[in-house]
């Protein structure tokens, strides 16, 4: 299968809302991952990533001008243990990060701690919850990849979709909550898309940033971790600065 550049796979596309792309660096020697957040309204648009020592958070940029924070304001990012496996990173667009921590300390998996929730109650666009777990152990890398989205356009029920991913080098998965922009906004549809992953952390933030729309892309954090040392660099673009 053939890898999509992310700059092909983003530019053009005025909005395909959150996401996330994991991956393997060029040389093999690191996981690499990157989580983006867009937004078409001022509530949406008035945010920043913060990082902590817990994780990474949305963060209201200018707090009096917060209208509603559901949905916008949650912790994205976050490193963890298990019974199953004592070094992981998860990321996601919502506060399911939250639930897959708390369940995995009772020694729920990833995928049957997604099984407790469902995509955004935002009618009518009834977003999709997308997550991505990182594992390490003993000097390999794997990952894992859910989406969580209305089986239609009423919110009846929820589809739930689960793929898990070996790496090589150079290669990696995207997944997006919207195929595009749209009233109702049109749901990612399919596999998650292999893409093209570089060698540079500082070029991979540069490729997915620069091809994101101007006019709606508010934050970018991307992220790597030597799968030998464990060492994690981490970066931060926020629009609003």
């Amino acid at each position: 299968m053939e890898n999509i550049k992310i700059k092909d796979l983003l530019s053009g596309n005025p909005y395909p809302g959150r996401g996330i792309i994991v991956g393997l660096s060029e040389d093999g020697q690191n996981a690499m991952a990157a989580y983006f957040i867009m937004g078409r309204s001022a509530n949406s648009r008035n945010r920043i990533f913060v990082e902590k020592p817990d994780g990474l958070y949305t963060q209201a940029y200018d707090e009096s001008h917060v209208q509603d924070p559901s949905l916008i304001i949650y912790r994205a990012m976050a490193k963890f243990g298990c019974p199953c496996n004592n070094d992981n990173i998860v990321i996601t667009n919502g506060d399911q990060t939250d639930t897959i921590l708390e369940l995995a300390s009772k020694g729920y998996h990833f995928e049957a701690a997604l099984e407790t929730r469902q995509f955004e109650p935002d009618s009518p666009n009834w977003t999709p919850r997308i997550s991505a777990l990182l594992s390490f152990a003993k000097g390999t890398f794997s990952y894992k990849i859910n989406i969580l989205k209305s089986s239609d356009d009423k919110g009846t029920s929820c589809n739930r979709f689960n793929f898990a991913y070996a790496p090589y080098a150079g290669n990696g998965h995207f997944i997006s909550t919207y195929k595009t922009d749209g009233n109702p906004l049109p749901s990612f549809e399919g596999e998650p898309i292999s893409v093209s992953i570089p060698q540079d952390l500082d070029k991979f933030a540069d490729e997915i940033w620069s091809s994101l729309n101007f006019d709606n892309k508010i934050s970018l954090f991307v992220c790597n971790r030597n799968i030998k040392t464990a060492k994690i660099q981490t970066k931060i673009i926020n629009k609003n600065s």
